[in-house]
């Protein structure tokens, strides 16, 4: 009764490389706070140098026509701001009416393994999963969600396989603000298949891609999950609209 915590057993059994390359992105990110930290500190620890004035030339001693002359520099290039998350970092919710899915959103990551972290309380099978390492919904990626298709009976996606190109899914905030996904593919993938982490790379559009298991369950006798399914249900949206939320009476 597991959801992608066989997805995280895959992603496990792939080479050490494509695993760290799941943790890059959290990883550039600390690596480029360390490396402005060390620049910041080695700027301070140093005396300061007193401003120098221009060197005097004595022009009547040379060809002044054989003089470097300034030479225009290009303009630094400015780095993109990142976009805004419209939902900011208020509680958010995944809306699929077609299939009766209202459930809430919590943020999960990677284990000291590098492996996806998966829902495992005594909400699990109420709750979706979205991934710290991908993007925030409507910042222009992918941004990953996984859920359980069973956990001891049937969970938040259990009715994921019967979503179709076209359906609807929202996420929805507390304030109202609305971001509004059309399903464009619907695809089983092998866990087993190295490629099958592919899912959950950066993307040049905004979409959602929705994890869960599918295919043939077999009991393992786990501990915690019970068994295994020997596919994944991948779901993926584009990005359609987003509705901001009603600005407040009298504001």
């Amino acid at each position: 009764m597991l959801l992608i915590t066989s997805l995280g057993r895959f992603i496990s059994k792939a080479s050490p490389r494509r695993r760290v390359l799941l943790a890059a992105g959290v990883l550039s990110f600390v690596g480029g706070v360390s490396l402005l930290v060390v620049a910041l500190t080695g700027a301070g620890s140093s005396e300061p140098t007193p401003p120098q004035g221009p060197a005097v030339i004595d022009v009547g001693d040379l060809d002044t026509d054989k003089l470097d002359r300034p030479k225009a520099t290009a303009a630094p290039e400015q780095t993109p701001a990142a976009p805004l998350a419209p939902l900011g970092d208020q509680p958010y919710r995944v809306v699929i009416e077609k299939i009766g899915v209202n459930a809430p959103v919590n943020t999960y990551g990677l284990d000291e393994n590098a492996i996806p972290e998966v829902p495992t309380a005594a909400d699990a099978k109420q709750v979706v999963a979205w991934y710290e390492f991908s993007a925030r919904p409507g910042t222009g990626s992918n941004a990953v969600f996984a859920g359980h298709v069973t956990w001891n009976g049937q969970a938040v996606f259990f009715k994921l396989a019967t979503v179709a190109n076209g359906d609807v899914i929202k996420l929805l905030g507390t304030d109202g603000t609305e971001l509004v996904y059309t399903v464009s593919d619907v695809w089983s993938v092998d866990p087993s298949d190295p490629d099958a982490v592919r899912v959950m790379d950066p993307t040049d559009k905004d979409v959602v891609t929705l994890i869960t298991c599918g295919g043939t369950f077999t009991d393992t006798n786990d501990p915690v999950f019970g068994g295994n399914y020997n596919q994944r249900l991948i779901v993926r949206a584009g990005l359609t609209s987003i509705n901001n939320a009603a600005p407040a009476a009298g504001g």
